[in-house]
């Protein structure tokens, strides 16, 4: 085997193995071999003198990256970590198989092979048919269980950081989602809900891996008869408490601490007074307290929404946090020292208040006993001071005793809520457990995990020899006891009687056990008898243990104390007597625990094993079990559970302590598969017959070292004959039932016989065949060549003459069979043609007479039938309009009353209805129309009545401040009431003592009846009064309403419909200009391309601009992107200036005059929409004028009412004293007492409708000025003085019946104030309707003027008498616009004082509280929100990130991802923000190149993408909000109307963008019309298959011929579409588009230009005609598609403040600031 060119692996230092090729064979008894490296260095490899072992043989590279380990040839240690090598690096693969053990190794990256299509790939299949993976073990258990009714377990095992939890996970996963759940609860769903609780509680932060599961854990998955998850339950081993109080560098504690450090802001957590984790010292030791790529707070919402989904309520949830929490301010609890022996904690320590508040314990016991322990002896108890180590040790042992109280707890609730309600008929477990650990300071904790992995290893041994013994029984060969590891002498050590668990138990029970003393009990027990067992030589409390993976040196110290895991009983105490319930419950249940010395200092970790559950009647000692004990039993249980089950076993490898991806480190692969069992694995393999091979399989392979009367029939015994000849020792080989076993090396043996057999047949067959062929092709070429030069030149002189005749001939015949067979074959397609025609016209007239008449009789039914119907919904939608109608309107009428008052008083409505009137009075200048004229004098009077609106509402607030004296009187009376009462009290008393006093009261009764009736009469004369009045009123105000409304309206549409028909004529053709121009651009830019690419030799010269750039200012200015191709292209243009000079001329002159005309026609279309405009605004004020009268009817029908309720009251009050004229009819509580309080109580209610009462009359005065002549018959003041004094001695009654008068009296002088301004106000109007007419006569005189100067003067000086009129109007109306504000600023401060009022008069009443309400009432806490930084809206960022904006933002942007996840109009809002930050920084160069740097950027996405709908729907939309934020902001009133102060404050301010915005204009409207193209071509196949199929379309049913019949299917055709097609295509335009937010206006406009495409192609009358009725054009049924309708952007502007938005990080626009 070791020849020459041979392959072995060598020893190397730092690869473990190293790979070498042999150049020179080797002989028996040489001491050297000759080796040449892969790197081609020569070198010699000396042997072992002793052993003279040769080195290990290369497999053939047939065989190299099996999946499966042990089907290699050769089975040895560098073959296994090459293979390995192989497929995790080279081919991405980290699962392979190594017998029955799966070898997984981390790639530390997350990969796409666990998703739920790979899970379906593996159900069902068997182990070996696909890639391993940890879903083929998992579905290998599963079959098991099902197939065998066994039950299985996984063993999952590996270092810290290989990936135990992720595969156990994902087994897990498996299980979940191919058996699915028996009961409705979910349970495969509440199992893998599991795992994130315990990683929060069980898993951290270490050096080695960012998610260590600190404990192990085994969970029973329980499966029914028919094998689906009925529920879960799960054990935990060997909790590492330690971790709690003590972290190393780098490392972290659990992560629940730190979730819940992360989420202490939310509100549910302010009161566990947590902050940052960084202040607390159990969890800042490690100095890392973040995790790359993890979000502790989401990590939070995870574990709380996995603790409810378990079953575990909030009440328990916020407990266990507050547990949580208290332990991490009982770790930052200080303790002092006293003196020597003593320790103190200071006073009122904040850490331990709040410890003390979480856990409901008081402050001074658990500050007590954190600093004492007491001492039991025989006859006495002592307290104990200890010093403040022993108190730190007391206290960490405290927080780690309460956490794996938690931990437990947890523990049995997960496993509570995995329970099964039913029977369980099989389990399948996952056992999640430690692998084997060694450091340089090891302890109790690494002794008790590597004592476990020795009890998994001795399983593992077994179960891997008793498949070895199965396979060869079944196969039925002889076998010898193969010789493998046995580690029980080891075990024995450890567990056995006298062992080392049993010599710690026995120390911890001394008195004055020690570490020190147990280490001398183990040096006499097991020095000399053991030879596993060793002393080190340098250190007496140390020991060495030679485990199966290595030897391992445990420290000595801390063994006892953490054996015993004792804390100070008084402590536990202390918390069992705590008022939080779930600490209670904690504590209920646990161990007693009795040892009163501390805690030891802690070593490098701490754990604990949770026990088992305790029995009723259990006694105390099993409380008292150590640690050791308690493990060595949990162990044995678990092992009896493993042995019960048919083990899986998978092999977690960490590839590297460097976490990187898919780097494989030898040294630390062969470390961990030594310890894993791996490579025992492969020993016990390579020493039986590790290669197995089928009779077929070895007779196909090595066919060629057989001869051929070596193939019999029978192949077992041809394999027989020929292994008999080929290999002599039949050691090395045995025949089974169905394979042939090899031993190790044979098969590479057999390959190296068959390579060379090969080699040898193929030189000779090669030899052979060349010999022949080269001879063969000689001769063949002399011999042709002397016959070729002997006959050649005749034969082809022969040949020559032969064709040429015999071409001729041919030629002559063919020309006349052709012609006579031509002709036949004419005259017979003519015979039949007449016959099919005359048969196919005379079908097709039958059929189409058929189905016409078809089609009349059902247009007939439809006709009737659609008429019926079609009435039938116009009656119910009509009887449904009405209704809604009356409701809306009545909800609008509402609406408008309240804006119409405000409105009615701003100086915007001021400003208006002048721009309005100036408007309508240049128009009636124009056409001098005597009716127009008359319209302006009554708007000019409108306006005077609304200027004295202002100085009526100053009236009116004097008159409400003297309204409110008026109340506080009725206060002070109200309350000399009272003093009148006590004497009525003493009056009554009086009455009852005489019947004198009665019979007075009896006649003063009868006398204030009369007087109440006459009272009556007086006041139902009023009312009536009052009612003329207010009929009069309404009916003039009809007919003045009704008058100019029918004016109004007329005119208004008239101007509007010739103004709308002459803006839509002038934007059509703007638009087919720009159409027109955008065209002839592009293709002037495409010239220019084909010319600069023709060129070349470039020369240099001057460079020419191009004509379309210097013919618009605004969009010649390019940025440095483009200067730079710009410049590159310099040269090509000056050569082919001369090639075609005459075409460029004529391009630049056809741009020029399309850009005159296009400016020309852009004036004229402002100029139309600015006249479609005004008459727009006259159109509002005349629906707003007639909301205004509508408004005055309401409350003249409110006055009713109130009168109505007046008269009631008074009725009330005369019933309630004619019925109760008594003895006590004036007492208190009596029925008339009542009624006058209640009269009194409402005298300030009466008062708010006399204000209301008093806004209806001005506003009447306002709108009508005859309206004054009717407040004449008021009647006048009544008199009160008799009716006073005739009941001057009525006592209180009477007292009461005067404030009522007062009030009475008070109202009516009000109105004859009131009365008196009204007459005031109606001779200012008089006034200023004299000057208005001296006006209008001016204006007439001005214009007689005008009308004889010449044409231009005319104009020149109508013009300048327009200026000089608005200029004094402006001047008035800012006149009136700073007393608005001055009277604003005046109620503002009203109001001030006012609210001061009310919020005192409330504490007073919260004064007269008594106390014993005040103590009820909590005070709620206030919450002071944090003021955040004000922004002003704006971005700002460099010059040379300005290509970077435009790339991530218009180039690179997707638009689906945007509309999805982003406010709409986003990327436009962010470039009108930078674009505020160059104007307010005041750079006009950064502005130029930002807008044509983003409309270049636009144009180009969209001539790269212009086929893509939502692409061009997307920019369609940007652009237009990006146009209207440059309206919206630009500083023009027109655009502001709607603008809040604060976006009135970001508007532009040094620059005008006018230009730019038609620029934007003309681009929005190429987008537009790209859009429409885009969408009728994805509609134009659609359109009229999809009609046809729509079998409700009139002369297309009826086409058919009547024996045929439609092909039915289920399944349609592919390829067809049908009416649902295009409604859904035309629903995901509409609602693409509405996702990008374009403007609803401009949607309606696009689905009308759809709606007409669709009709066209569909060729519908009916439809077209209804399109083309407003056209000009005769109405015809065919129209042009490529006809271009005018398309308008309305402005619509946002509601969104500039300073709220939000830039998400998915655009990369970070270098990008808020300014």
């Amino acid at each position: 085997m070791f020849v020459k060119f041979a392959r072995v692996w060598i020893p190397d230092a730092e690869e473990v193995w190293k790979s070498a090729e042999l150049t020179k064979n080797y002989k028996h008894g040489d001491s050297t071999l000759h080796l040449t490296l892969e790197d081609g260095l020569d070198i010699e490899h000396k042997l072992d003198d002793k052993t003279k072992n040769l080195p290990h043989l290369r497999n053939p590279d047939i065989l190299v990256g099996e999946n499966d380990l042990t089907a290699l040839s050769y089975l040895h240690e560098p073959a296994v970590l090459h293979n390995l090598k192989v497929r995790f690096t080279d081919s991405k693969l980290i699962y392979t198989y190594c017998g029955i053990v799966l070898v997984a190794i981390n790639p530390y990256e997350n990969l796409p092979i666990y998703g739920s299509d790979i899970i379906n790939a593996y159900s069902g299949q068997n182990m070996g048919d696909m890639d391993p993976h940890i879903f083929a073990v998992a579905e290998e258990a599963y079959k098991q269980m099902a197939r065998d009714e066994r039950n299985q377990s996984i063993i999952v095992s590996g270092e810290s950081g290989a990936g135990k939890t992720v595969s156990a996970k994902y087994a897990m996963r498996y299980f979940a989602t191919v058996s699915g759940a028996a009961t409705e609860a979910n349970v495969e769903e509440k199992v893998l809900a599991s795992n994130p609780i315990m990683e929060a509680i069980g898993n951290a932060k270490t050096t080695r891996n960012d998610n260590s599961s600190r404990f192990g854990k085994y969970i029973e998955i329980g499966f029914d008869k028919r094998y689906r998850i009925i529920g879960a339950n799960m054990r935990t081993y060997l909790l590492e408490k330690s971790r709690v109080v003590f972290q190393a560098d780098e490392e972290r504690n659990y992560h629940i601490f730190y979730q819940l450090c992360a989420s202490s802001h939310l509100p549910e957590f302010k009161n566990l007074k947590l902050g940052s984790a960084d202040d607390f010292h159990c969890t800042n030791q490690g100095r890392n307290p973040v995790i790359d790529g993890v979000d502790d707070a989401k990590e939070m919402c995870t574990t709380q929404h996995a603790f409810s989904l378990l079953g575990i309520n909030e009440l328990n949830q916020k407990g266990l946090f507050q547990v949580l929490a208290a332990i991490l301010h009982l770790g930052n609890v200080e303790i002092k020292d006293r003196d020597s022996d003593s320790s103190i904690i200071p006073a009122n320590n904040r850490h331990l208040t709040v410890f003390c508040e979480l856990m409901g314990v008081t402050y001074q016991d658990m500050s007590h006993w954190l600093c004492h322990k007491k001492l039991k002896t025989a006859q006495e108890t002592y307290i104990k001071p200890i010093p403040r180590l022993q108190a730190s040790n007391a206290r960490d042992a405290l927080a780690k005793h309460i956490y794996a109280k938690v931990f437990n707890w947890i523990v049995d609730h997960v496993n509570k809520s995995l329970r099964a309600t039913v029977k369980q008929h099989s389990f399948i477990g996952v056992l999640d457990i430690y692998g084997f650990e060694t450091f340089e300071i090891n302890s109790f904790e690494q002794f008790c995990i590597n004592y476990a992995n020795e009890k998994l290893q001795q399983q593992f041994n077994m179960h891997v020899f008793k498949l070895e013994q199965e396979e060869y029984l079944k196969e039925q060969i002889p076998w010898t006891l193969i010789d493998f590891y046995d580690n029980q002498p080891c075990i024995n050590l450890i567990e056995a009687k006298m062992g080392v668990l049993d010599l710690l138990d026995e120390e911890c029970k001394m008195p004055k056990g020690s570490d020190d003393s147990w280490a001398q009990k183990l040096y006499n027990t097991h020095l000399k008898t053991c030879s596993l067992f060793e002393k080190p030589r340098m250190s007496n409390k140390a020991f060495i243990i030679q485990h199966f993976a290595d030897k391992v040196q445990y420290q000595c110290d801390g063994f006892l104390e953490k054996n015993k895991d004792t804390v100070n009983e008084e402590q536990i105490n202390v918390l069992k007597a705590s008022k939080l319930d779930l600490l209670v419950e904690l504590f209920q249940d646990g161990e007693k625990v009795t040892s009163p010395t501390g805690t030891a200092p802690g070593g490098r970790t701490r754990l604990s094993v949770k026990p088992k559950e305790i029995r009723p009647g259990a006694s105390s000692k099993e409380h008292k079990k150590t640690v050791g004990c308690q493990f060595r039993n949990s162990l044995a249980m678990l092992m009896e559970t493993l042995n019960a089950t048919t083990p899986h076993y998978v092999r977690c490898i960490k590839p590297n302590d460097l976490k990187f991806p898919f780097t494989f480190d030898p040294k630390r692969a062969v470390q961990q598969l030594r310890a894993c069992g791996v490579l025992e694995t492969i020993r016990i393999s390579a020493a039986g017959f590790p290669s197995r091979w089928t009779y077929q399989e070895f007779f196909s392979r090595y066919r060629v070292l057989m001869k051929q009367k070596d193939v019999l029939s029978d192949r077992r015994l041809t394999c027989r004959n020929v292994l008999e000849k080929l290999v002599q020792d039949q050691d090395k080989y045995q025949f089974g039932k169905t394979k042939i076993f090899f031993r190790a090396g044979q098969v590479a043996y057999l390959e190296k016989l068959r390579a060379d057999k090969l080699r040898k047949a193929c030189v000779r067959i090669q030899k052979t065949i060349r010999c022949w062929l080269v001879r063969k092709k000689y001769l063949r070429k002399k011999h042709a060549a002397i016959t070729i030069q002997r006959y050649t030149r005749g034969h082809q002189a022969r040949c020559l003459v032969k064709y040429m005749r015999q071409t001729l001939a041919a030629i002559t015949i063919q020309k006349f069979q052709r012609m006579c067979v031509q002709r036949k074959l004419y005259l017979q397609k003519q015979a039949a043609a007449l016959v099919m025609q005359t048969i196919l016209r005379a079908y097709m007239a039958r059929q189409k007479y058929q189905g016409l008449l078809r089609n009349h009789k059902a247009v007939f039914i439809q006709k009737h039938v659609r008429g019926w119907l079609a009435r039938q919904r116009y009656k119910r939608s009509l009887r449904a309009i009405v209704y809604l109608q009356c409701c809306i309107r009545r909800m609008k009428a509402k609406k408008e009353l309240k804006k119409l008052k405000i409105e009615a008083r701003s100086v915007e409505h001021f400003k208006k209805l002048n721009v309005g009137m100036e408007n309508k009075i240049m128009q009636l200048q124009r056409k001098l129309d005597e009716q127009a004229k008359d319209n302006r004098v009554t708007s000019e009077r409108l306006n005077c009545l609304e200027t004295s609106h202002a100085v009526e509402s100053e009236k009116l607030k004097v008159e409400v401040s003297k309204l409110k004296g008026i109340e506080e009187e009725a206060k002070n009376n109200a309350n000399r009431v009272t003093s009148l009462l006590e004497e009525l009290e003493r009056l009554r008393k009086e009455l009852t003592t005489t019947q004198k006093e009665k019979k007075t009261i009896e006649d003063w009764a009868t006398k204030y009846r009369d007087e109440m009736e006459k009272m009556v009469a007086e006041l139902k004369q009023q009312n009536g009064l009052l009612k003329t009045d207010k009929d009069d009123l309404n009916r003039m105000i009809k007919e003045q309403s009704q008058q100019m409304t029918e004016k109004m309206t007329r005119a208004l549409a008239e101007e509007t419909q010739q103004l709308e028909s002459d803006l839509n004529e002038e934007r059509s053709r703007y638009q087919n200009l720009l159409t027109e121009h955008l065209r002839l651009e592009e293709r002037y830019d495409d010239l220019k391309e084909e010319i600069t690419l023709s060129v070349s030799v470039p020369k240099p010269g001057h460079r020419r601009t191009d004509s379309t750039h210097s013919s618009n200012g605004s969009e010649c200015t390019y940025n440095s992107e483009f200067a730079e191709s710009e410049e590159s292209s310099r040269h090509g243009e000056d050569v082919t200036r001369g090639m075609d000079t005459s075409l460029t001329l004529k391009l630049q002159k056809r741009v020029t005059e399309l850009e005159q005309e296009k400016s020309s026609l852009r004036n004229e279309l402002e100029n139309k929409e600015e006249q479609f405009q005004r008459a727009r605004d006259d159109e509002e004020h005349k629906k707003s004028r007639g909301a205004e009268l509508e408004y005055e009817s309401l409350k003249r029908q409110e006055l009713d009412s109130e009168n109505k309720k007046l008269k009631h009251d008074l009725t009330a009050m005369r019933q309630s004293l004619l019925g109760n004229a008594g003895a006590g009819a004036g007492a208190p509580g009596s029925p008339p007492y009542k009624v006058l309080m209640d009269q009194l109580n409402s005298s300030c209610e009466e008062l708010e409708v006399r204000k209301e009462e008093v806004l209806i009359l001005r506003s009447q005065l306002v709108s009508q000025k005859e309206a004054m002549q009717h407040k004449e018959t008021m009647t006048e003041p009544v008199h009160y003085a008799e009716d006073v004094h005739k009941m001057k001695d009525s006592g209180a009654i009477t007292q009461a019946y005067l404030g009522l008068k007062e009030t009475n009296r008070l109202l009516e002088g009000q109105m004859q104030q009131q009365r008196r301004s009204y007459d005031n106000e109606v001779e200012v109007l008089r006034g200023e309707l004299q000057s208005v007419k001296e006006e209008n006569n001016r204006q007439q005189q001005l214009l007689a003027q005008n009308l004889q100067l010449p044409p231009e003067a005319r104009i020149e000086a109508s013009l300048q008498h327009e200026i000089t009129r608005l200029t004094n109007e402006n001047l008035d109306l800012m006149e009136q616009l700073e007393k608005q504000d001055k009277t604003i600023r005046k109620l503002k401060k009203q109001l001030k004082v006012f609210s001061k009022k009310i919020g005192e008069m409330g504490a007073g009443q919260v004064e007269t509280i008594s106390p014993g309400q005040m103590v009820e009432e909590t005070v709620r806490p206030v919450n002071i929100p944090r003021r955040e930084k004000d922004f002003q809206g704006m971005l700002e960022y460099k010059k040379e990130d300005e290509l970077k904006l435009v790339k991530n933002l218009i180039l690179e942007l997707k638009p689906r991802g945007v509309a999805v996840n982003l406010i709409p109009g986003l990327p436009a809002y962010i470039l009108f923000m930078c674009l505020r930050h160059a104007d307010y920084v005041n750079d006009d160069q950064k502005v130029r190149t930002l807008l044509t740097s983003t409309i270049n950027s636009i144009k180009k996405i969209l001539k790269k993408r212009g086929d893509d709908f939502e692409t061009v729907s997307f920019w369609l939309s940007n652009t237009c909000r990006f146009l209207h934020c440059l309206k919206q902001y630009s500083g023009d009133e027109s655009f502001m109307k709607h603008n809040t102060p604060k976006q009135n404050d970001h508007c532009l301010s040094n620059f005008d963008l006018a230009e730019y915005r038609q620029v934007l204009s003309d681009l929005a409207i190429q987008i537009y019309q790209q859009l429409i193209k885009c969408m009728e071509n994805i509609l134009q196949p659609m359109i009229v298959s999809g009609m046809l199929e729509h079998e409700t379309i009139q002369g297309v049913s009826g086409v058919k011929p009547t024996g045929l019949r439609k092909r039915t299917s289920s399944i349609a055709d592919e390829g067809t579409y049908t009416l649902e097609t295009i409604l859904r295509q035309l629903s995901a335009f509409h609602s693409t588009m509405c996702q990008h937010g374009t403007d609803p206006e401009l949607i309606k406009q696009v689905r009308v230009r759809v709606c007409v495409c669709v009709c066209v192609h569909v060729s519908d009358p009916v439809c077209v005609h209804t399109r083309l009725r407003d056209r000009c054009e005769t109405p015809q049924l065919l129209m042009d598609t490529k006809i271009i309708y005018p398309v308008t952007f309305p402005f619509n502007p946002s509601s969104l403040a500039l300073e709220t938005i939000q830039i998400p990080g998915s655009l990369n626009l970070a270098f990008l600031t808020r300014v």
